[in-house]
């Protein structure tokens, strides 16, 4: 049973974006226009996945886990490539999934505690302006500036000054994943210095 969740129809669509994904790497440099065509239908491919799993009751823990590994996977590449530094960013994102899915599927849940901007990002599963804007910068970002940087955007005619508004304003709803993404490294930290600290008062009560 447990074997047949690797050909769940989502999961088989995940196998797909990393067909795309890697197959885009041979053009990054060699056609920016196929490059941003393979990486972009794998972005697209990234929302049927979530409906065909709700549509067919195809939900996993394994397919949650395998679409968030996707999704690193190509951001990660991405900003390694665009910037030298770009992958501090790869691995803050690595570190992030690392500290939330040690939670499973409940770390979406928003609890009281909570700071207020991390709750209004999160709520309804991101579906609020908020989260909308803070997924666009995480999602969106690397790839406007890719399509930037090789002067796709130009040869598509966009304005430079939209050029520049899509940067500022992708970059602002990245900053706000940055916020997100700092609450829930500290969470994760203050979880274990709480778990060494009950570890220690058991041991001393023996």
């Amino acid at each position: 049973m447990a074997r047949s969740v690797f050909l769940y129809v989502p999961n088989l669509i995940g196998y797909a974006r990393l067909t795309l994904l890697f197959s885009s790497c041979l053009f990054y440099t060699r056609s920016p226009m196929v490059f941003l065509a393979l990486y972009s239908a794998n972005a697209v491919l990234d929302v049927f996945d979530g409906i065909a799993a709700r549509k067919l009751n195809q939900c996993s823990a394994f397919g949650a886990w395998f679409d968030v590994v996707i999704d690193n996977i190509g951001r990660g590449m991405l900003w390694s490539r665009l910037y030298q530094w770009g992958c501090f960013i790869a691995m803050l994102e690595w570190l992030v999934f690392v500290c939330t899915h040690s939670l499973g599927a409940r770390w979406k849940v928003v609890v009281h505690e909570t700071p207020w901007l991390v709750r209004k990002v999160m709520e309804k599963n991101f579906k609020t302006p908020t989260g909308t804007f803070a997924i666009l910068g995480l999602h969106g970002l690397p790839i406007w500036m890719y399509a930037h940087y090789t002067n796709v955007l130009s040869h598509l005619a966009v304005p430079k000054i939209l050029q520049y508004f899509g940067i500022a304003f992708l970059s602002s709803g990245r900053a706000l994943c940055f916020v997100v993404e700092v609450f829930f490294i500290w969470s994760h930290i203050l979880c274990l210095v709480a778990e060494d600290d009950n570890s220690g008062e058991a041991e001393a009560r023996k």
